[in-house]
Parts: structure tokens; C-alpha cells; sequence
């Protein structure tokens, strides 16, 4: 139930995407004001929140922090603030006790509400028909996910994990901090992997691995600095098979995470060859 909502979350924003004619980058700040939705920007001084709806009678409004500069990050913060005003049940749902909702940024709420309104965010900024066409035109891994984040003005890390979800190739997103994994998400085709064990959060980085050793270095991270590798998806998923994968990695500057993907050609049932590495194409 609770992923068949989530769902539902993203297609109602493709659907109000595809009524209202909208093309990459969606307009936000537009769809707000047909609304008459007022959005105004929070002082850089005020953190820990990422985004509120404000509501005073039949009048909305929508305040996004500022402290976290990417332009992808707050108009994420403002879609999901859209995401709990068009979501059926949403307003009743925020305003049961007051008339300001705030929200927070971040992948690890448990809050079905909030998830549904991330998955709002995720289908009106990147909506399927719009962000697969997008990324077609550029070759598999993070190349197309840094290309897919200028088409749709989207942070990199919002980018690549809706990448993961929609590609038809093997693919995994992996975020962490040092020695940590924060989040790992994966492509379905990846999880078809013989004897594929997901990456749970918390767990540690393989050892052996250019992440690892990307994340000694401060600097990698803060200066936003890029690297890439081949690895194989028996260190970080335990496959049965020893296959050899992209392991493509980047600092996320002010977040103090790494991003790194990891993408590979997983060989058929009946395939004999000797796992080298092909780049996969995105359907």
C-alpha cells in the first residue's frame, strides 16, 4: 500500500505536468503563482528547515530555506510544499495542528506524508515521459545524470536517484559520508543480479574500492573534485559472479557527502563471456 501511494504521489504530478502543457526545467515559481500560491525565500540565517506551507484562511504560501545555495535544492523545497498542497488528503494532514507545515530536507523520514510529497516533487521536476527523453540523449552513468540535472534544474543527488529508478540498466547509488554508507539505491535490473545482498545504511564502504579512498581526502569532498574506476559488484553487493562495473565518483561540495555510481552489463543466464564491463544504454 504504502509504495502503491507513492506512486500515485509521482503520477499526479506527471499528470499535472502533462494538463498544464509543461516543459524541462519546470517552472515551479509559474505553477505557484496560477495558484495564487505566494513563495518567498527564507533568510540564509534561518537552517533546519527546508521548506513551509503556510496557509491563512483559503490563501497559501510557501517559504524555502536558503542556506543550502543549490538552486536544485530549493526548488525541490518548494515542489514538495506544492506536493502537500495538491496531494488529496495533504492539507487536512499538515494543518491538523496549526497553519504552518514545516518540512525538512532528507531521505531517511519514515513520514508517509512526507515521502508522498517527495515523490511529488520527484514527478513534477522530473516527470517519466520528459526526464527518460532527456536522458537518452547522453551516454549511461554519471555523465547523464550531470546532464539530466542542468536539463531539469535538479540537485545531482534528486537527479541520480530517479535516475536509478526509471533506467532499465544496472545501475546503484551510493551516498556516504567517510568510512559510512548513508543511502544506496538501485536500479531493478540491478537487484536481478545473482546472489545481489543490498548495501544497507550504515554499513561500511568495501574496502578495496575508489570510494573508500576518495572519502580520506576532505578536500575530494568539499571541493566538489571527481573521480572514476573500475570495481566489481561482488564487493559492494556479494554477487555470485565476480563482475567488473563503472565505479564513477563525485563530491557533493556543501552536503559533505560523496556521490558515486556504479553501473555495469550484467551477463544473461546462458551468457559465457568474462564479465568485462560494457557501457549499458538507458531505455
Amino acid at each position: 500500500m504504502t509504495e502503491r501511494k507513492l506512486q500515485n504521489a509521482e503520477q499526479i504530478a506527471e499528470k499535472l505536468v502533462r494538463d498544464e502543457g509543461l516543459t524541462l526545467p519546470i517552472n515551479v515559481l509559474a505553477l505557484a503563482a496560477s495558484r495564487e500560491i505566494h513563495v518567498e525565500a527564507k533568510p540564509a540565517s534561518a537552517k533546519g528547515v527546508s521548506g513551509m506551507l503556510i496557509r491563512a484562511g483559503e490563501s497559501y504560501a510557501i517559504a524555502y530555506a536558503t542556506h543550502i545555495t543549490s538552486e536544485g535544492f530549493q526548488r525541490f523545497s518548494i515542489a514538495h510544499e506544492l506536493g502537500h498542497y495538491f496531494l488529496p488528503g495533504h492539507p487536512d494532514a499538515v494543518f491538523r495542528s496549526g497553519n504552518t507545515h514545516e518540512s525538512r530536507g532528507g531521505f531517511g523520514s519514515g513520514d508517509q506524508i512526507e515521502l508522498e510529497a517527495d515523490h511529488f516533487a520527484a514527478g513534477l521536476l522530473m516527470p517519466k515521459h520528459l526526464f527518460k527523453a532527456a536522458a537518452g540523449r547522453y551516454p549511461d552513468g554519471l555523465e547523464a545524470i550531470k546532464g539530466i540535472t542542468e536539463d531539469c534544474k535538479t540537485s545531482l543527488t534528486a537527479s541520480a536517484i530517479r535516475y536509478a529508478r526509471l533506467t532499465d540498466a544496472a545501475i546503484a547509488i551510493v551516498l556516504s559520508t567517510g568510512s559510512s554508507v548513508d543511502y544506496c539505491f538501485v536500479s531493478n535490473s540491478m537487484r536481478q543480479a545473482k546472489g545481489y545482498r543490498h548495501l544497507k545504511k550504515g554499513s561500511l564502504l568495501p574496502q578495496h574500492t575508489a570510494t573508500r579512498t576518495f572519502n580520506q581526502v576532505p578536500e575530494n569532498i568539499s571541493l566538489a573534485k571527481d573521480a572514476s574506476d573500475d570495481t566489481d559488484l561482488n564487493l559492494w553487493f556479494h554477487t555470485d559472479e565476480e563482475i567488473t562495473a563503472s565505479e564513477e565518483i563525485v563530491g557533493l561540495g556543501e552536503y559533505g557527502k560523496t556521490l558515486t555510481v556504479i553501473t555495469a552489463d550484467l551477463p544473461d543466464d546462458e551468457d559465457d563471456s568474462d564479465g568485462e564491463w560494457k557501457a549499458p544504454r538507458f531505455k
